[in-house]
């Protein structure tokens, strides 16, 4: 070791506590990147609108005269979900090489436009599908790169809580969809369902355009070696000098971190599923809970909840889909809120449990009873099941996947998970109308499936207990150490972090290949 790993040593070891600087602004810039969940979840609350009206049943089914058959449904429904797997899985080669601001400036300008393009013009289901696919691509690559970019620019203190408006930006999507499904189901022209899908070109011009404006990252410049833009970034985001101690204090932090991951792992797909750092670990629980969040059944509601309420012998059921939609976008604010005051483990774990009860309930009264009566218990169960999930899993999990990795690996582990999610999602919309549909080669459950639901939510609370770390008060490097030091999830909760234990770290590195070289010159000699 020379005399710069020596200058290197005391400038990680000479920082105390950062007490500056502002986080109005990295607030805001996490804030204006939810904005992207918007486009997600209005083209999933779109679709199961436009295949119920009378316009588009009478020309797009080609199988059954005015209605889709079980495998248009699936093909329309899931396709989308196909081509977000594959953009979710190509993302980290935009967002590690280009960065994550311009991932998200090609994402929704370019390929999620082009799908919108050709499913606005489709007047059959080849051109329809093929624009959902490439919306999905779009969709795929923002919906991975989103909680990358709100994790690393916003502070400890509130991070949680802003990366789960994202999801809370998917729910007002949904509504929003609702909304205008109302508005434009009952028109007998073109526009009953061209006005919906061509709306998301608002949505994805809003956020493609902002963020001309945003910094990018400075944990994405310390990765490339880009000191200087990094602290260029941290300016802006903290809205301090850059030379300012405090600044250059946080920066080290990330700096010191990055190192010592670096002297773990070069960050490669090897990196992602070795277990180093506990990396593996981490990629089984961020897939896994992008998987169970799936597995819900939520989908199922916001995708098939019109046609679902319909066959049930529910009226108005554009009406009570809206008011699905209401419902989630309302209770995702108690879990934004509590996701900072009880933490990510005591909210998921509840959620479970109101989850399987509410469906558990409906399978049984489905089954049992089909009167006006049970309708309405059924109608508001499905409301406290929406309820539940809004307010735990729906916003947690993308926390979560943001903020569990270490850098070197963050953007394709981020990746890999929301790429989980949209292959189950995938699954689910694939399946499910062979599922419950009646008719040949159909399983007909109907109602019955809310008891797959149920189980599901049932081994999601098991696997929360045993796999899912508490990370509420941490910083993304205080989370790496939080991995090294307890091996248990269920202690992780009372875990506190070291003061600056990463420059420590990475001082015992350098003190040890100081030692190792000085052992190898003398053998030498």
């Amino acid at each position: 070791m020379g005399l710069e790993d020596s200058k290197l040593l005391q400038k990680y070891l000479n920082f105390g506590e950062r007490k500056a600087g502002s986080t109005s602004m990295g607030i805001f810039v996490g804030l204006f990147a939810a904005f992207g969940g918007i486009l997600f979840g209005y083209d999933t609350g779109t679709i199961s609108g436009i295949m119920a009206m009378k316009y588009v049943t009478e020309r797009f089914p080609q199988d059954i005269p005015n209605e889709f058959s079980s495998s248009e449904k699936s093909l329309i429904v899931s396709i989308l979900s196909v081509g977000t797997f594959f953009g979710a899985l190509g993302a980290p080669f935009l967002s590690d090489t280009l960065g994550r601001r311009w991932t998200l400036i090609i994402g929704t300008l370019v390929v999620f436009n082009l799908g919108i393009v050709l499913q606005t013009a489709a007047t059959d289901i080849p051109l329809l599908c093929a624009g959902r696919a490439i919306a999905g691509l779009g969709v795929g690559l923002i919906s991975a790169v989103i909680p990358l970019y709100q994790s690393e620019t916003l502070p400890k203190w509130i991070r949680g809580a802003v990366v789960s408006l994202y999801q809370w930006a998917i729910t007002i999507g949904l509504l929003l969809a609702g909304c205008v499904i109302q508005g434009t189901h009952n028109r007998n022209d073109s526009g009953s369902y061209r006005i919906p899908i061509a709306i998301q070109f608002l949505w994805a011009l809003i956020l493609g355009i902002g963020m001309f404006f945003l910094p990018e990252t400075p944990r994405f410049f310390i990765s490339k070696s880009r000191d200087d833009e990094a602290k260029e970034s941290l300016k802006i985001l903290r809205k301090l000098p850059i030379d300012h101690p405090d600044l250059v204090e946080e920066f080290e932090d990330m700096k010191a971190a990055f190192e010592f991951e670096r002297t773990l792992g070069g960050g490669g797909w090897l990196d992602v599923f070795s277990n180093k750092n506990k990396q593996l670990k981490r990629l089984i629980t961020g897939t896994s809970i992008q998987a169970f969040q799936q597995l819900t059944g939520v989908n199922f509601i916001f995708y098939f909840g019109t046609t679902f309420f319909k066959s049930s012998g529910i009226g108005n059921e554009f009406l009570i889909s809206l008011a699905t939609n209401i419902v989630n976008v309302g209770m995702t604010i108690p879990g934004v809120i509590l996701i900072e005051v009880i933490g990510r483990r005591k909210l998921l774990l509840g959620g479970s449990v109101v989850m399987s009860v509410s469906q558990l309930i409906i399978a049984i009264v489905g089954v049992t009873s089909q009167t006006k009566s049970s309708n309405n218990v059924l109608v508001a169960f499905t409301c406290i099941f929406i309820g539940a999930f809004a307010s735990s899993w729906g916003p947690t999990c993308w926390a979560l996947i943001g903020e569990m990795f270490p850098l070197t690996t963050r953007a394709k582990s981020v990746a890999i998970s929301t790429a989980s999610n949209w292959l189950w999602n995938w699954a689910i919309a694939y399946a499910t109308p062979y599922m419950v549909d009646s008719g040949p080669g159909n399983a007909n459950l109907g109602s019955k499936v809310f008891f797959i639901w149920g189980g599901f939510n049932l081994i999601g609370m098991a696997f929360t207990y045993l796999m899912v770390y508490e990370t509420k008060g941490l910083t993304l490097e205080q989370v790496d150490e939080l991995y090294e030091a307890v091996p248990n999830a269920w202690n992780s909760a009372g875990f506190v972090p070291t003061e600056h234990a990463f420059r420590n770290n990475l001082a015992e590195s350098i003190q040890s290949d100081t030692k190792q070289e000085a052992v190898s010159e003398n053998e030498s000699v």
